[in-house]
């Protein structure tokens, strides 16, 4: 419950005063509190309070400034309380007197579930948005990278993951049908006993026929009359059960299918998947975008490992200009855009955003034979003309339907002059030549062309910028490794981490000291 406390936090004149004399001016916490309008996110982070339920509140704006002080200092929840106890610079930047009694560090878990995702997602925006109406922000260039997080998770073996997944789907079964869920757990003594002589290929078989009966069996629970009348236990625990049956639905399906990808590698983590950044790992990709002016982060995502970065670039970009009603001018990204649908989207000014994207283009391979450029499509897009003037006769999609197949006859190819120049094996197979025509050809001739511009020089010598932020989001505010289970905390992770790395940038940016050894110390500089 909200409730005016200004008492609560007042502070007497010993503290002002030992405040000013071992608090530094140019402290970097000191800045902080001077440069950053932290009052303005009142309303945003009150909105997810209650005004008339339950105990008063701690000030909204002193925890987020808790949660700021853990991601600067790479603290724990219990570390940054204790911390706060005895750290003067701390107070000072909490704008708490030495007789204020801090609040237990599970305070700092609840405010984090009572904001989740949307709500850091919503400070940090606001963030961009003072750094926008400070001037700092430009819409000249924005740099986007990537880069992978580490799920918190330890990686079991399939057979130890299908029995979480049973065990999980039964302690959550458990409030609505105890008797049944006591008969499961004898079966699961018994299958044990009759298969542990087994292969380990059979037991996994056992166990997964066994899992699917448990599963259908939870399926047929029904769900209380009204969870609106319910109490908020009752309401969790029918929340757990229909999330253990998601999670042993996916299991079941990825052994069923082997070959389909995106396999679910924990019951605590089900949203973590393996992907490939240099080695394979188990986790996240973080993906942020960048003002390459300012080097401020103006917008970011979390994706589960191999996730698409080129689609997600639309978003990005999108989220930014709907958020703050401005017009991004130039966009660049590394190979992951060279991109026909992301290309098209972002470029295009009347389908698309109409942003000059900078983007490295695909080698194309080198062929003494005649390429698809060389093949001219017709305007309706029926044939193409090859460069003996013959038209071909067959056209179908293309697997990843983002094209057209164009195939020439046998007979067509075979009394052709300049079959060899065209023809891996003139004379042999069903067919003549086979012509793979994208739809986005226009934007793929375009992003090379634009690749031996100057301009797209100069660009990319500032791209490194984005992959130094990376760097610092990632290694030295430990955002590479998740803290939580999950992709949105982990989402809401990255948003804070984030942030704290924009403040930094913006108490720089706004402050006319530099170089002081307070700065430094705290890598402010």
């Amino acid at each position: 419950m909200l409730r005016d406390e200004r008492w609560r936090y007042q502070m007497t004149a010993d503290d002002l005063r030992m405040f000013r004399q071992l608090v530094r001016d140019d402290h970097p916490l000191r800045l902080a509190l001077e440069r950053i309008p932290w009052d303005s996110f009142r309303p945003t982070l009150e909105a997810y309070y209650s005004e008339n339920r339950g105990q008063p509140a701690l000030d909204p704006v002193r925890m987020l400034k808790l949660e700021f002080l853990r991601y600067q200092c790479n603290l724990s929840d219990r570390q940054v309380i204790d911390r706060c106890e005895t750290d003067i610079s701390f107070r000072c930047f909490l704008q708490v007197g030495c007789g204020f009694r801090l609040p237990d560090a599970s305070l700092l878990t609840r405010f984090r579930g009572r904001l989740g995702a949307e709500g850091f997602q919503q400070i940090f925006q606001r963030l961009v948005a003072f750094a926008r109406a400070e001037g700092l922000v430009k819409d000249r260039l924005r740099l986007k990278d990537a880069s992978h997080v580490i799920a918190n998770i330890a990686i079991p073996s399939t057979l130890k993951l299908v029995a979480q997944a049973r065990d999980q789907l039964l302690a959550a079964a458990q409030p609505w049908d105890a008797e049944a869920v006591a008969g499961h757990l004898i079966n699961i003594e018994l299958l044990r006993e009759r298969t542990q002589q087994l292969p380990n290929d059979e037991r996994l078989a056992a166990r997964v026929t066994h899992l699917q009966e448990i599963l259908e069996w939870a399926e047929q629970i029904a769900a209380p009359p009204s969870l609106d009348g319910a109490d908020a236990g009752t309401q969790s625990a029918w929340q757990r059960l229909v999330g253990a049956r998601d999670v042993t639905r996916k299991i079941l399906f990825d052994q069923a299918n082997p070959d389909a990808g995106r396999r679910t590698l924990s019951v605590f983590d089900p949203d973590a998947r393996r992907g490939k950044h240099g080695d394979w790992y188990e986790g996240y990709i973080v993906d942020i975008m960048m003002d390459a002016d300012s080097e401020l982060i103006t917008e970011l995502n979390t994706l589960e490992a191999g996730g698409d970065e080129a689609k997600d670039a639309v978003e990005l970009v999108t989220r930014e200009q709907e958020t703050h009603g401005n017009h991004i001018e130039g966009f660049s990204i590394d190979g992951a855009g060279f991109n026909g649908e992301m290309l098209r989207a972002l470029e295009d000014p009347e389908e698309g955003l109409g942003i000059t994207t900078y983007v490295t283009p695909k080698t194309e391979p080198k062929s003494e034979r005649f390429t698809p450029a060389d093949f001219t499509k017709s305007e309706d897009g029926s044939h193409v003309t090859c460069p003996a003037g013959k038209q071909s006769q067959y056209r179908q999609r293309d697997s990843h339907d983002h094209g057209h197949m164009y195939r020439f006859t046998r007979a067509q190819c075979d009394g052709c002059p300049l079959a060899k120049q065209c023809v891996a094996k003139p004379g042999q197979g069903a067919f003549g030549r086979t012509v793979q025509k994208s739809d986005y050809e226009a934007e793929y001739r375009r992003a090379r062309e634009r690749a031996k511009t100057e301009a797209y020089a100069s660009v990319r010598r500032e791209h490194a910028a984005v992959e130094r932020k990376l760097n610092e989001v990632l290694n030295h505010h430990a955002g590479r490794r998740a803290r939580y289970w999950g992709l949105a905390k982990v989402h809401a992770q990255e948003c804070m981490t984030c942030f704290t790395v924009n403040v930094k940038r913006m108490v720089k940016l706004l402050t006319s000291h530099r170089g002081s050894a307070c700065a430094l110390e705290f890598g402010w500089e």
